[in-house]
């Protein structure tokens, strides 16, 4: 455990070290913010990964969490409920609390059955955002009343686009770190026994659920916690983050990247965007281009990229 913790510390230092050498080199505004849009959507691949990877669940309405950050935290400020700060803190806190009471009934649910009803929820959620034009502001979003401080920085310097990324970076990778030492203890070994044979684990004695509602939960708040950047980087939330389709995508870069590690979907969330970037100013339909690549990518390499390239490091190490 403690090598592992030795491991877990170096690799987050080299990563943080990644991150200011990608802010400090790409002098373009334009690529930062495309950066920044990325690693938001790694942080949500990264809670859908998580619930296939230790519940072995897959959630076509995670963009409900995501959404209801943005959300929570704009309308916490608007009524004066609490400060910025207190907002995101209660927003990332009481989302995987609600995530955890619902987990308690969803885990129960098996296969598809629980991707639809995860859909069911989020798509409710999206049309009660589109039409509570008094508290959300419908189908027109609302914009969020930043102050002029935020955890002591002022916001226009935080705004910045190497700012805004490097802070995007540090919290992708100190939750992947967090995420990592978790799960390399007891409560990993248990969730994963869970997952592989659910039967088998209460036979020796595991209660069940609990473990699969917190994971249910931890994945909620990590989706979250992407949420809030989101809003933070754009200043306005809409209903349209609340949206299946936003699931789907972030469900695309899991299956690209790989569910197996924990760097696997943030993997894939980069890829995504920059294949995005790249394709979308040589073909108007590159989402077909990505579909094919998509498929490509399941048939061949169904562990992702992720499991490709450990795959062919175990190779090397042996030949």
């Amino acid at each position: 455990m403690r090598l592992s913790c030795i491991r877990i510390l170096s690799w987050t230092l080299l990563a943080l070290l990644a991150g200011g050498l990608v802010s400090a080199l790409t002098g373009s505004d334009t690529v930062l913010s495309l950066l920044t849009q990325a690693v938001i959507y790694a942080v949500f691949a990264l809670g859908v990964g998580l619930l296939l990877r230790q519940n072995g669940l897959v959630s076509f309405g995670h963009a409900a969490f995501f959404g209801c950050a943005g959300y929570s935290v704009a309308v916490l400020i608007e009524t004066g409920v609490a400060g910025a700060e207190s907002a995101i803190v209660l927003s990332i806190l009481g989302i995987s609390a609600v995530a955890f009471v619902l987990g308690l009934v969803f885990v129960r649910v098996p296969g598809i059955a629980f991707g639809m009803l995860t859909l069911a929820v989020g798509q409710m959620l999206f049309l009660t955002a589109s039409r509570s034009r008094g508290l959300t502001g419908g189908a027109d979003g609302m914009n969020i009343a930043w102050p002029d401080r935020l955890w002591g920085v002022e916001l226009s310097r935080l705004l910045e686009p190497h700012a805004m990324f490097l802070v995007c970076w540090s919290a992708l990778v100190f939750t992947v770190a967090l995420l990592s030492l978790l799960l390399a203890g007891r409560f990993g070994a248990i969730t994963e026994a869970i997952r592989d044979n659910e039967e088998r684990a209460r036979f020796i004695g595991i209660r069940t659920l609990v473990p699969r509602a917190a994971v249910f939960a931890l994945s909620a708040g990590v989706t979250a916690l992407a949420g809030v950047l989101a809003a933070l980087n754009t200043g306005f939330v809409s209903p349209e983050s609340l949206h299946w389709s936003v699931s789907g995508v972030a469900l695309m870069m899991v299956v690209v990247g790989g569910s197996g590690t924990l760097w696997g979907p943030p993997l894939g969330a980069v890829v995504y965007f920059l294949v995005k970037d790249v394709l979308g100013d040589y073909a108007s339909h590159w989402m077909a281009i990505f579909g094919i690549a998509l498929i490509v990518t399941i048939v061949f390499s169904p562990r992702g990229l992720a499991g490709l390239f450990l795959r062919r490091t175990a190779a090397r190490e042996f030949s």
